[in-house]
């Protein structure tokens, strides 16, 4: 349940910052000066270099993702440090940080066995938009602004706690540690954390936005012998192969989809990723899925989504069906694990972002995104 009640705490101002604010669903975002408090004891002051734009923003500007309003809205961003509380330990004035939207606390019983991702100490906070205290740092004449995931990427600048800040190689382009925030660490970390995909194996990819096409290189580094990758789109077939897939289906052409995959892989795949989030793209994974083999629901559905499982299928073809959260992820370990790898040219990170726009031209961003353009928008800050 959402958390209404809100404070504006440590109010001694820093300057104004420029937001892209949501004040209601399905409307656009409008772009503002915001006042922004000073970092407190145990918080960040970030100046941002680039934020991703992502469907789960979207998700929250058409209603099926609930958040109080006003606010800030961007989750997956990455800037520079320039101020610091003064109980802040974890990052210096200076430091590069990508930023997360899930924060853990490292004494839960879940962090206690090295599934931070599964941490829920700071699940509210996070969910009703505030820093991990409950309070709020952007302000206008109206009150308290809140900030999504208790980030708000998409602003000049942002304080946020420092558990939210990971610091990262600063040879790593702002645009890059963007989508590291998110979009990547959901599909690499689905390959290589949770499904543990191993070299010879047999991909199948549904969905080629950032999560899936972040999927497909994942699955080409750990030596996958096909990547098939499917969309409804098929401008989007060009950047999956050149990212690593073997095969480009596309789901409005190809009627029988099971029946290609079974032409290309003789018996179903090794894994099934599902990237989307819908409950019939859920359900069509299943029978993509080749016996013994593993099934991963990587995309969010609304909340109350249910899929009908035939069970004894599932017994007789011990197939497994499992989860990924922001890709069963140690944010602190593998946002700068997996930054080296694309510094070292095995996750072609710079391949996916072929648009950049600016803050003002978020709206524009966004609807480049639901048109179907191939590839990853990020909002780039020139400071």
């Amino acid at each position: 349940m959402l958390n209404e009640n809100v404070s504006l705490e440590h109010n001694t101002m820093i300057k104004k910052t420029k937001a892209a604010i949501l004040y209601e669903t399905n409307s656009e975002l409008v772009i503002e000066n915001l006042d922004l408090a000073a970092p407190g004891p145990k918080e960040v002051f970030v100046q941002m270099g680039a934020a991703g734009v992502c469907h789960s923003d979207v998700h929250v500007i058409s209603g099926q993702a609930q958040q109080l309003m006003p606010c800030v809205l961007g989750h997956e961003g990455a800037g520079r440090v320039t101020s610091i509380g003064d109980e802040v330990s974890r990052v210096s004035i200076g430091d590069h940080v990508i930023l997360s939207w899930l924060p853990y606390c490292e004494n839960c019983y879940q962090c206690i066995r090295g599934k931070t991702h599964l941490c829920k100490a700071f699940q509210m906070p996070v969910g009703n938009g505030t820093l991990l205290d409950g309070s709020c740092r952007f302000s206008n004449t109206q009150g308290p602004v809140r900030q999504l995931g208790s980030l708000g990427c998409w602003s000049e600048n942002v304080v946020v706690s420092e558990e939210c800040c990971v610091p990262i190689n600063r040879s790593i382009p702002f645009e890059i540690a963007a989508l590291l925030g998110c979009a990547v660490t959901t599909g690499v970390g689905a390959v290589l954390n949770r499904a543990k995909v191993q070299k010879g194996e047999t991909v199948v990819v549904i969905g080629a936005g950032g999560v899936g096409l972040s999927v497909v290189m994942a699955a080409k580094l750990q030596g996958a012998s096909q990547i098939i990758c499917i969309d409804k789109n098929s401008g989007m077939r060009n950047l999956a192969i050149e990212l690593g897939a073997t095969d480009f289906l596309v789901a409005s052409q190809d009627a029988d989809i099971s029946k290609k995959l079974i032409e290309l892989t003789d018996v179903g795949a090794d894994h099934v990723f599902e990237a989307v989030g819908k409950r019939e793209l859920q359900s069509a994974a299943i029978n993509y899925c080749c016996s013994g083999g593993t099934v991963t629901f990587v995309g969010l559905d609304s909340e109350d989504a249910t899929i009908n499982l035939e069970t004894t299928a599932i017994t007789r073809s011990e197939k497994t069906i499992s989860g990924s959260i922001y890709g069963s992820a140690c944010t602190h370990r593998d946002f700068a694990s997996y930054g080296e790898k694309f510094l070292k040219g095995e996750l072609p990170i710079d391949l996916m972002v072929n648009r950049r726009y600016q803050l003002n031209e978020i709206n524009i961003a966004i609807n480049d995104m639901l048109e179907g353009k191939p590839g990853r928008g990020v909002i780039v800050f020139d400071h």
